[in-house]
């Protein structure tokens, strides 16, 4: 929240740096693990060759259909904070037995059940609202809900904490505990805290930056610091004195370069793949299979993880002479005479040279990866795409830069060179639309749109859009077809409510017109909370919708029911202060009056309307009500001086616009000065007098 935005390209840059440094070596370190010797292999043998086997075959399943990816990229993300829970759990539970203290069954699940509590904290912070993110997927459950489930979850962590370390601190101290307690605070700080500070703040942040940004950068330091103390201690124990932190972590930062980095970039320039989507599909997987494979190796009830955890000093150098530690040491002693392909593998000129090439290669993908990433920065984009040219993000942020600089063609060239890398990005390809639309290229979007549609058919912002460029083009049908299906899609859109009623209303069916102008009313009214951040919801939209509705209630014979709407838009036009719209509900109204017997009614809404006319600063609008009111007066046989003068006024307030409305009022007031002769001059003189006369008149009811 507090980080200048001039400096997020470096922040980035270097939080990469930071994956490559922790995030990719700590995946590393569970493969060393897991396949360092051939009894770790077959002790493990489901997880490192079963389970392997389905990852890589659902890595070429979803190369091959990216619609599926989102599932897999979701799952990912939400399993992730619970991998880091489970470790920190682990963790707090080898610290308390290394402690001495004897925790009871009760005690552990407890805190057990705190560290889910916070899981499921930042999980239900997860699934509310919608995803703004097309690679997850979201319950989009409401804050209504889930806030206090949130807040409930948060004191539940508080709670258990507290239950399962009291009577341990009460006997040992919290010194001796300090460990323990150390992981336990290290949960609040990951979970809870953010998510309460999420609650109270307006800013949000994004499920994959928050659970794969710097609680993963986290999570891996702590996780490369306890293998790497593990390995140690392991190798020690079997008494390889060669061993070295730092030739161990420079093998697993080789390896984790080796798991991340060539696949992407193979797969982008030996198929023509989008490397942005391949690089995730490689990231999610990678992790779901950490988190299956670290699930079955870290277990304090395997005597050997234990001894070399938990035990100290002499205790747990004996740990070598149990099968499980010793094993290791058989196996190479019985595999004595290795064959040729394995000494070359082996041999440590070959490591060395495989360690430096993947050195290489992870600085020649951060050099790349600080380019792709310069928004802005056009000529080094450039470069990036010259590097790898199937990257589509490289292609968005290129069109983005051109846009900026005022070159609109290349832009869209830009973008539709993306979307012939990466076709099943909907955004990409409503990008490139948006694009065409700015460059005023209407055709070429209409086109478009139709051809995405075909791809994306259920796409309401896309059904919509295609409607809007249908209208213009005059293809009135197919934008209606597209905003009903749209509607289908995502009936919660006033906005298309507004287009098909007036659409309807063109038509002259204004029954339909009226459903959906009901439709749009009801949604203003259910999203009101929301409607100073909905330019579709604002009242004087609301106020003309609740006119229009009327107007076709009327139009269909429901006098009361319109009449009804006319009052509602009345008074929410006073209530907004809205002179036009409200002497607009007020002139309709005394029509619909007028229509139904109602005189007097109907000559008090008039004279409202003209007072509030003259106050909106609207000649035309208050031309219309003149006119109309002196027609409604002839009509009722009221004094022609009357309705002369109303003619005048008319006839003075649109001089200036001319048209077909003026020379209208023009014949009316010819042909009734024809009839009056001589009074027509008197009436003239008498204006002011006549025109106060009119709007103070008073009609009989019929």
């Amino acid at each position: 929240m507090w980080m200048n935005p001039t400096h997020a390209h470096g922040w980035a840059v270097a939080f990469y740096l930071l994956a490559i440094v922790f995030n990719y070596p700590h995946f590393m370190a569970t493969i060393y693990r897991a396949y360092h010797t051939r009894a770790d292999f077959e002790k493990y043998k489901f997880v490192t060759l079963h389970v392997t086997l389905l990852v890589v075959l659902t890595g070429i399943v979803l190369h091959a259909s990216p619609r599926l990816f989102p599932w897999v990229f979701t799952l990912y993300i939400c399993w992730s904070p619970w991998h880091y829970s489970g470790q920190n759990y682990g963790l707090l539970m080898m610290f308390m037995r290394r402690s001495g203290a004897e925790i009871t069954s009760s005690e552990k699940r407890w805190l057990r059940s705190a560290f889910v509590a916070s899981y499921l904290m930042l999980l239900a912070s997860f699934e509310t609202g919608g995803s703004s993110d097309p690679l997850i997927l979201s319950l989009g459950l409401p804050a209504k809900f889930t806030l206090p489930m949130r807040l409930a979850f948060g004191a539940a962590f508080l709670a258990f904490t507290l239950l399962g370390f009291r009577r341990l601190i009460r006997e040992k101290g919290a010194r001796t505990l300090l460990a323990p307690l150390t992981l336990a605070f290290t949960q609040f700080l990951w979970f809870v805290l953010p998510t309460l500070l999420e609650l109270n703040s307006a800013s949000q942040v994004p499920q994959t930056r928050y659970s794969s940004g710097i609680l993963a950068v986290l999570h891996s330091a702590q996780y490369i610091w306890i293998t790497s103390y593990y390995q140690r201690r392991e190798a020690r124990a079997a008494g390889q004195q060669s061993w070295h932190m730092a030739a161990y972590f420079a093998t697993l930062i080789a390896g984790g370069i080796a798991l991340f980095i060539p696949g992407p970039w193979l797969v982008s320039y030996l198929f023509h793949y989008d490397f942005t989507t391949s690089f995730l599909i490689f990231v999610s997987l990678v992790n779901i299979h950490h988190f299956i494979l670290d699930g079955r190796l870290w277990k304090l009830r395997d005597s050997r993880v234990s001894s070399l955890l938990v035990g100290r000093g002499a205790k747990a150098s004996a740990a070598p002479a149990s099968s499980d530690v010793a094993a290791p040491v058989a196996s190479r002693a019985a595999d004595s005479r290795p064959s040729a392909g394995a000494r070359v593998f082996s041999a440590p000129a070959f490591r060395i040279s495989l360690a430096g090439l993947l050195f290489l290669w992870g600085g020649l993908d951060q050099w790349h990866f600080s380019l792709r990433t310069d928004d802005g920065n056009l000529s080094a984009l450039l470069r990036a795409a010259k590097v790898n040219p199937y990257d589509s993000a490289v292609q968005a942020r290129i069109a983005r830069a051109e846009s900026q600089s005022g070159k609109r063609d290349e832009a869209v060239a830009a973008l539709t060179r993306a979307i012939e890398i990466n076709p099943n990005s909907i955004g990409l390809q409503q990008a490139c639309a948006r694009a065409m639309i700015e460059d005023s290229r209407y055709t070429d979007a209409y086109t478009h749109y139709q051809k995405m549609l075909e791809k994306f058919p259920r796409d309401a912002d896309s059904l919509v859009n295609y409607g809007l460029l249908a209208a213009q083009l005059g293809h009135l049908d197919e934008a209606m077809d597209a905003w009903e299906k749209s509607v289908d899609v995502n009936p919660n859109q006033p906005n298309v409510h507004v287009y098909l009623a007036e659409a309807f209303d063109q038509r002259g069916e204004f029954a339909a017109a009226s459903r959906h102008w009901n439709a749009f009313l009801h949604l203003a009214g259910t999203q009101a909370k929301t409607a100073s951040q909905d330019p579709a919801l604002r009242p004087q939209q609301v106020i003309s919708a609740t006119i229009q509705l009327a107007d076709d209630e009327a139009r269909t014979n429901q006098a009361p029911a319109a009449l009804a709407e006319y009052n509602s838009a009345i008074a929410l036009a006073e209530k907004s202060t809205d002179a036009k719209l409200e002497g607009l509900a007020l002139a309709h109204r005394a029509d619909l009056q007028d229509k139904s017997g109602d005189f007097a009614g109907s000559a008090q809404s008039y004279q409202r309307a003209l007072a509030l006319d003259a106050t909106s600063g609207d000649a035309r609008s208050e031309a219309f009500d003149w006119f109309n009111y002196g027609q409604f007066l002839h009509q009722h046989n009221q004094p022609d001086e009357l309705v002369y003068a109303c003619f005048v006024r008319a006839e003075n307030l649109l001089a200036s616009t001319g048209g077909s409305d003026l020379q209208t009022v023009q014949a009316a007031r010819a042909q009734l000065a024809s009839r009056m002769g001589a009074k027509a001059g008197i009436a003239q003189k008498n204006l002011p007098k006549l025109l106060a006369q009119a709007t103070s008149l008073t009609l009989a009811p019929h």
